[in-house]
């Protein structure tokens, strides 16, 4: 569950508590008793907070927004969107930005009750992923890290993720998980989630290495 808009590094951890329930809304703990239904006003009261705690200069804090999202369409659990690493300082952030990004990140994925989604571009060289090797230093043996490749529809004509996909390069105990997720023009267009999610089925069942897999994980 992933805030922030393209263009938009958000240097702020957001935990995101889920939990199942009949009507749909979300409430903020720096907003007590004000309930957002309107989901795009969640991302922009997200971008208010991080602008107001970190500054208009794309700062850093490791003090957490904390968001409840109550929905019938989830299951109960915790998720933590953390940033990615930043390798070049941008406007007035610090020279050190990296480590206070990476610190951060480590202070999250060390705990033992934790599991790691490693999110890396399908269209990138795995090999080189800052996520699997963050992940890889805090769980050596791939026990908790789930890898999951985003923009497999964006992958050179005639190459696939599939080896990946099956566990038999870079393997982890959990495996990995494709997914085809909006773009910035879906989002600005308001294109909702199940029609992402119906765009998403279409391209693994119309794709002749992804269409074997299993339909919920589409």
């Amino acid at each position: 569950m992933a805030w922030a808009n393209q263009g938009m590094q958000a240097l702020i951890p957001v935990i995101n508590r889920v939990q199942f329930m009949v009507i749909e809304y979300a409430e903020f703990l720096h907003k007590k008793g004000f309930r957002f239904t309107d989901f795009d006003a969640v991302r922009k009261e997200i971008e208010d907070e991080t602008d107001r705690v970190t500054g208009q200069n794309k700062g850093i804090s490791p003090h957490p927004i904390n968001l409840r999202v109550f929905s019938p369409n989830v299951l109960n659990l915790t998720l933590i969107d953390l940033p990615g690493l930043t390798k070049v300082p941008v406007g007035d952030q610090p020279p050190d930005i990296e480590q206070q990004i990476r610190d951060m990140l480590l202070t999250f994925i060390s705990r033992e009750t934790c599991l790691i989604l490693a999110v890396t571009p399908a269209n990138s060289d795995l090999a080189t992923s800052d996520a699997l090797k963050l992940a890889k230093e805090v769980d050596p043996q791939g026990l908790r890290t789930i890898g999951v490749l985003t923009k497999l529809d964006l992958m050179d004509e005639g190459t696939d993720a599939r080896e990946i996909l099956e566990n038999r390069l870079f393997s982890l105990r959990r495996g990995y998980v494709g997914v085809v997720n909006r773009g910035q023009k879906d989002i600005v267009g308001k294109k909702d989630i199940r029609a992402a999610l119906d765009a998403e089925r279409k391209f693994f069942l119309s794709h002749p290495s992804y269409r074997q897999g299993i339909i919920i994980l589409f």
